[in-house]
């Protein structure tokens, strides 16, 4: 739904909204007619929650396209992803409270491994700890290039954060990062006339980078993703009348928070903490978004049992979240991510909105095959997740006389 007709809508009252994220939720069969990770996984907790209110599967971008964490993010958020843009650089430095200025240029990057070939073996470097991060980043600080000012932060385990600031500076760049190993990373490529002065900035920091980290064991190599620039986009509270918190372990999701508009609360490790931070703060929001990686990462790593053990791991703390009695609870996930194609994938979410208000399906467990048969639809639109939590949670006026 366009914003400027959603917002005159908007009706104040006292209800909280939980938005529970699994990222890279969706999933694949191992075999033919098996089942997925959700599906395969013990969950008593959200299979209640489905008998009592409504599931279906929402399409983060649109039908055949597999969205990046951003885009995926976004669209549960109702924003457009297809008008709503951003690269991971900005989420990524607003995620680690880099004060990132109107003309920077940020890009996140990832440690990684080549072989002597200069082909990529693993795109994260083995996920490298944090610690290991912070002395690599250290050594990348000795960069220099003429004509621009250099700023290089760790994030978390094999991802980093380089910042450009200088004038006449273009994101107009694509990611070196292959997506796939056994080739070399891509050749700095820019997509706009006024980008070659920078291309060429990028093509300086990773051959410096390349010297530097040449005697690494691991990290002996950087992939660089999503240039971008700070954009200025209409607030999550201006939009949905509501005062939104993000509450993640990684930076990148409390990045996509803070770029809408919500406060990002705490620096939770895991999803323990998460809890205790919405349960510290809950009266003074009125929406609170909670994120999960480990169903991501397993995914992408190719584990299906880690990634159904994950599930099974938020579905134990569902009775915690329940107990802050919040009006409406959205459970879902960004995207797909099945642990048998070991990436992000186009197909459809799985979707559950639970509320009092809720006119309940025949749905009676949560997962894939189930929630095709559910009220909100195999095929819903990412964007009205949104304004369907705000009606179960009356916080929209009657459309028209």
């Amino acid at each position: 739904m366009d914003f400027k007709h959603l917002m005159p809508l908007q009706q104040k009252n006292d209800s909280k909204i939980i938005m529970l994220v699994m990222d890279g939720l969706g999933g694949l069969p191992k075999t033919w007619q098996g089942k997925t990770e959700l599906e395969q996984a013990n969950t008593p907790e959200m299979d209640t929650m489905a008998t009592e209110g409504m599931c279906g599967l929402h399409v983060p971008v649109g039908p055949g396209i597999t969205p990046g964490s951003g885009p995926g993010h976004l669209g549960i958020f109702g924003y457009d992803p297809l008008q709503y843009t951003v690269g991971r650089g900005v989420l990524s430095a607003l995620g680690i409270d880099f004060d990132i200025g109107p003309d920077d240029v940020a890009a996140r990057g990832n440690f990684c491994t080549i072989d002597k070939k200069g082909n990529v073996t693993d795109r994260r470097a083995g996920r490298i700890d944090t610690e290991t991060n912070k002395k690599l980043c250290e050594k990348l600080r000795n960069i220099t290039i003429n004509g621009v000012e250099i700023f290089i932060e760790t994030i978390k385990e094999h991802r980093f954060l380089l910042v450009l600031r200088g004038k006449k500076l273009s994101s107009a760049i694509n990611d070196t990062d292959p997506q796939a190993t056994g080739a070399p990373p891509k050749e700095v490529e820019t997509v706009a006339p006024d980008a070659e002065h920078t291309g060429n900035i990028v093509e300086a920091f990773i051959s410096q980078a390349s010297e530097i980290l040449s005697h690494e064991p691991k990290a002996n190599m950087v992939l660089m993703r999503g240039f971008a620039k700070r954009p200025n986009w209409p607030r999550f509270e201006e939009v949905f009348g509501m005062h939104g918190a993000a509450i993640a372990a990684y930076p990148m999701y409390r990045g996509l928070g803070k770029l809408i508009g919500m406060d990002v609360i705490g620096n939770a490790g895991n999803l323990d903490e998460e809890l205790s931070l919405v349960k510290e703060h809950y009266g003074n929001y009125d929406f609170f978004f909670v994120h999960v990686k480990a169903t991501d990462s397993s995914g992408e790593d190719g584990d299906f049992d880690r990634k159904m053990h994950a599930i099974e791991e938020v579905d134990s703390i569902i009775p915690r979240i329940l107990d802050f009695k919040p009006e409406v609870m959205i459970i879902t996930g960004d995207h797909s991510t099945p642990s048998v194609l070991k990436s992000h994938s186009w197909h459809p979410v799985p979707l559950l909105i639970w509320s009092k208000s809720c006119r309940p399906d025949d749905v009676q467990k949560f997962g894939e095959s189930y929630c095709t048969h559910g009220a909100l639809g195999p095929q819903m639109p990412a964007v009205d997740i949104m304004p369907m939590a705000l009606a179960h949670a009356h916080r929209l006026n009657k459309y028209g006389a």
